[in-house]
C-alpha cells in the first residue's frame, strides 16, 4: 500500500487536539476536511481510523449531528482539499465516494482516543454574535502533490517513444512478476497488454493495459529491487561447460564433484544449486534419472518425466522442494538442480523461471572425472557428497502381465508405509493372502515389461536343477542375481500340495524372487524362511 506522508508543524505528528481550533464550526472558510467515511456506531468508526491512522497522519474523526460518526482527513485549505481528494481518489488510497466537508456537521470528536471534546468558541458577544478569540492554529505543510498521472492517450504516446530495450525490461519485468507468459520481444500485443492490466488491477491501479510513465517506473524499479535481493546474477561455468543466472545472494559456488558443481546456501537461505555435466549417452541419462530420485534432495512425491534426450525431475515434501533438468546433446549431459525450502515458493518460483529461460550448454566440454578426487563406488553411483535416500526393506519379485503387475510376498508389504518398484515407481497392493505369503501389487504409472513370467504347465520331474533370481544384496546392485541350486520335493515338510522344497543357498533379498525350472519356466516364488521352516 502506497503512503502519503504528511509534516505536522507545531504539535506532534501522529494527532494533534483539534480543539484548538476555536471556530463556530469545525472547519470553517479557511479550513476543510476530505470526509472518507461514515459509520453507525462508535466502536466501528473507532477501528476505521485506527486503520487508516496506519497510512495517514492527520486522521481526525467526528460525531455527525445526525448520530453517525465521520472519519476524515484534514484541515486543509479548500484548494489544498480539492487538489488533495483528487490525488487520493486517483491513487486509491480512498473510497471513491470521498468528498470535501465545512465541517458544519461536526460535533464531538472521538479521534484521536483521548483528543479534547470540541468546545464552543470563547469571545466577547457582540449584536452580531461571537466574536472569536484569535488562537494559534497548527500549521499542516503538506508534501508536494504529484502531477497529475498521464490519460491513457498520453500514456500510448509516451510508451511510443521507448527504445527497444526498454520495452523487452518492461516484458521482463512483468514476467518475474507472473503476469507475462509470452516471448521477451519488446512488441506489445494483446498478451503484453494483458499482463500490463494484470499487474495494474494487483498495484491498485484503473487495469488500462497502457502503463504510464509513473506506472513504467514503479514496475522497473519493484523488478530491479527483486533481482538485487536475491543476487540474480549470470554465471559461466567453463569447467562444466554451462551459462545459467543463478541467485548468487542465495547461493555460493562450494566445490566440484564430478558430475556436479556444488553451490551451497548462503545466510541460512535454504537453497541449493547443483550443475550437472557429464559425458555420456541415452544409457548414462537413464541412469542418472534413476539415480537422482534416490537423492535426499529429490523428495518422492512429484512428477517425473523421462524423454529420450532429456528428463525432468520434481520432488517435494512439507520441508523440501526441488526441480532437476539434464539433457544429453552431442554426446554431453547438462542440466541443474534446484533445492528450496516450500515456504519460500513464490520468490522460488520466479528464480525457478530464470535459471530455466537462461540455461545454456556451452562449448563442447563437460566435467573431467578426474577433476576431484572421489572413489571408484562413488564414482560408479555419481553421488559423491549427496545424501542418498534408502529404502527401509527390499525384496524382490516378477512381473506377472502385460500392465506390468507383479507377485512378491507379503512380507514385503508389512513394514512399508509406501512401496516401489525399483525405487522410483510408486505400487499399490492389489491383492494379497496372508496363509501363502503371495501379494500382487499394480504400478500406479503404467509399465511396458519387456517379458512377464511364464509359468510350467506342469509339476516337474524329480530330482530337477532350478535357478533362483532375485535381489540378494536389495538396493545395493542394481540388477538381480541368479543362485543354482535343486529341487528336493514337490511337498512341503509336512506333505503340503502347494510348496516346493528346495535345496538353495539364499538370503534375505531374493525373497519374492521367481523359482526358474530346467526349461526356463516359472516353477514358483521363494518364500522368507519363517513360512517354510
Amino acid at each position: 500500500m502506497r503512503k502519503v506522508v504528511f509534516v505536522v508543524g507545531l504539535l506532534a505528528a501522529l494527532g494533534f487536539s483539534m480543539a484548538a481550533r476555536a471556530q463556530d464550526q469545525v472547519g470553517g472558510p479557511d479550513h476543510v476536511w476530505v470526509q472518507i467515511e461514515a459509520q453507525p456506531t462508535l466502536r466501528d468508526a473507532e477501528e476505521r481510523a485506527r486503520a487508516y491512522a496506519g497510512v495517514f497522519v492527520d486522521v481526525a474523526g467526528f460525531q455527525l449531528d445526525s448520530g453517525w460518526y465521520a472519519i476524515a482527513l484534514g484541515p486543509y485549505s479548500p484548494d489544498d482539499a480539492a487538489a488533495q481528494l483528487a490525488y487520493l481518489r486517483r491513487e486509491r488510497l480512498v473510497p471513491r465516494d470521498s468528498f470535501v466537508a465545512d465541517g458544519a456537521r461536526f460535533t464531538r470528536q472521538f479521534w484521536p482516543v483521548g483528543g479534547q471534546a470540541l468546545a464552543p468558541a470563547t469571545g466577547t458577544t457582540t449584536a452580531a454574535g461571537i466574536a472569536p478569540v484569535a488562537e494559534p492554529q497548527p500549521v499542516i505543510e503538506l508534501l508536494p502533490i504529484p502531477e497529475p498521472e498521464e490519460t491513457v492517450a498520453e500514456a500510448r504516446r509516451s510508451e511510443s517513444a521507448l527504445p527497444s530495450d526498454e520495452r523487452r525490461a518492461l516484458q521482463t519485468a512483468l514476467q518475474w512478476f507472473g503476469h507475462y507468459t509470452s516471448a521477451i520481444d519488446g512488441a506489445f500485443g494483446p498478451g503484453t497488454r494483458n499482463s500490463m492490466a494484470s499487474w495494474q488491477d494487483a498495484n491498485r491501479y484503473e487495469p488500462t493495459g497502457v502503463l504510464t510513465t509513473r506506472q513504467r517506473a514503479e514496475l522497473i524499479a519493484a523488478y530491479d529491487g527483486a533481482i538485487a535481493e536475491i543476487g540474480l546474477a549470470r554465471v559461466n561455468e567453463p569447467e562444466a561447460g554451462i551459462e545459467i543466472d543463478l541467485p548468487l545472494a542465495m547461493v555460493a559456488f562450494d566445490h566440484y564433484q564430478p558430475p556436479f558443481v556444488h553451490y551451497e546456501e548462503l545466510a541460512g537461505s535454504g537453497v541449493r544449486v547443483l550443475l550437472i555435466s557429464e559425458p555420456g549417452d541415452q544409457g548414462t541419462l537413464y541412469g542418472l534419472y534413476d539415480i537422482l530420485q534416490t537423492l535426499s534432495i529429490v523428495p518422492v512425491d512429484g512428477p517425473r518425466e523421462r524423454r529420450d534426450r532429456s528428463f525432468t525431475l520434481t520432488g517435494r515434501s512439507d520441508t523440501l522442494a526441488s526441480h532437476t533438468y539434464a539433457e544429453l546433446s552431442g554426446g554431453l549431459i547438462k542440466g541443474y538442480t534446484l533445492v528450496w525450502n516450500p515456504a519460500d515458493d513464490a520468490r522460488m518460483g520466479r528464480v525457478l523461471a530464470a535459471m530455466q529461460a537462461s540455461f545454456r550448454a556451452v562449448g563442447n566440454r563437460a566435467l573431467d572425472p578426474g577433476l576431484a578426487p572421489i572413489s571408484d563406488n562413488l564414482r560408479a553411483g555419481l553421488l559423491s557428497g549427496l545424501e542418498v535416500r534408502r529404502p527401509t526393506l527390499s525384496r524382490s519379485g516378477f512381473f506377472i502381465d502385460a500392465k506390468g503387475r507383479v507377485l512378491t510376498t507379503t512380507e514385503a508389504l508389512d513394514q512399508c508405509d509406501r512401496i516401489t518398484l525399483d525405487t522410483d515407481q510408486d505400487a499399490d497392493v492389489l491383492f494379497q493372502d496372508a496363509a501363502l505369503g503371495l501379494a500382487v501389487l499394480a504400478p500406479r504409472t503404467a509399465l511396458s515389461p519387456a517379458s512377464v513370467a511364464e509359468f510350467l504347465p506342469e509339476d516337474p520331474r524329480l530330482p530337477a536343477e532350478i535357478a533362483v533370481a532375485g535381489y540378494s544384496y536389495e538396493d545395493t546392485l542394481p540388477a538381480p542375481t541368479i543362485t543354482f541350486g535343486a529341487l528336493e520335493d514337490v511337498r512341503g515338510l509336512a506333505g503340503e500340495p502347494d510348496l516346493l522344497r528346495l535345496s538353495v543357498e539364499t538370503l534375505a533379498g531374493d525373497t519374492g524372487g521367481p523359482v526358474f525350472g530346467g526349461s526356463g519356466g516359472v516353477l514358483g516364488m521363494l518364500l522368507p524362511r519363517t513360512v517354510t521352516d
